[in-house]
Parts: structure tokens; C-alpha cells; sequence
């Protein structure tokens, strides 16, 4: 997988293509990610102490890799990821304007 904790991407499918966000958690065993503000879902909460109320809030949930793009920081577009070795280090770049990620 080559989407990180911290990389902003862009939605290209589902209810919240378009969206941007940031990526806040990364599985890479089931290739899934919690990308900040996106997939959000309502989830009603029992009250945890008697005489309290039960609540609805709001988490998001993960979605697939494969439904994200990551958004170039230097020519802000959705782009696909390409590696490059320099020296010992592997390094990420930007397809399209050949960037440094």
C-alpha cells in the first residue's frame, strides 16, 4: 500500500467523492484506511450510568485504499504514486509532476 498515516487524499468513489481529508489510521493487513471527516455513520450509544441518557454520535468508519487518490502537496492534484531509489532510500513521487512526496 502506498498511502501513509498523515497523506491527504481525495475520495474518487462512493457517497463522499470529491471530499478531502486527512489520513488518520492505516490497515495495512485489510487494506483499509480512517480518512478524517469522510464515511462518517451515526451510531447510537447506550447510557453508561443509571439516570443518564443515551446519545447518537458520529465516527467514521474505514474504507478501502483503493477508493482514495492521494493529493499532491506541490501541484494539489489527485495523483497516482510512483517510487524512485536514491542512494539507499526508497522515495515516493508524484506521476504527474514528478515531485517529491
Amino acid at each position: 500500500m502506498k498511502l501513509r498515516k498523515g497523506d491527504n487524499v481525495q475520495i474518487i468513489t462512493g457517497k463522499d467523492k470529491g471530499k478531502r481529508g486527512k489520513i488518520l489510521q492505516v490497515d495495512r493487513r485489510s487494506g483499509r484506511i480512517l480518512v478524517e471527516g469522510a464515511n462518517v455513520f451515526k451510531k447510537h450509544q447506550r447510557p453508561k450510568k443509571q439516570g443518564e441518557k443515551g446519545e447518537t454520535i458520529t465516527i467514521s468508519r474505514p474504507l478501502n485504499a483503493s477508493n482514495t487518490m492521494l493529493v499532491c502537496r506541490s501541484c494539489g492534484e489527485p495523483t497516482r504514486v510512483g517510487y524512485r531509489v536514491d542512494g539507499d532510500a526508497k522515495i515516493r513521487y508524484c506521476k504527474k509532476c514528478k515531485a517529491v512526496l
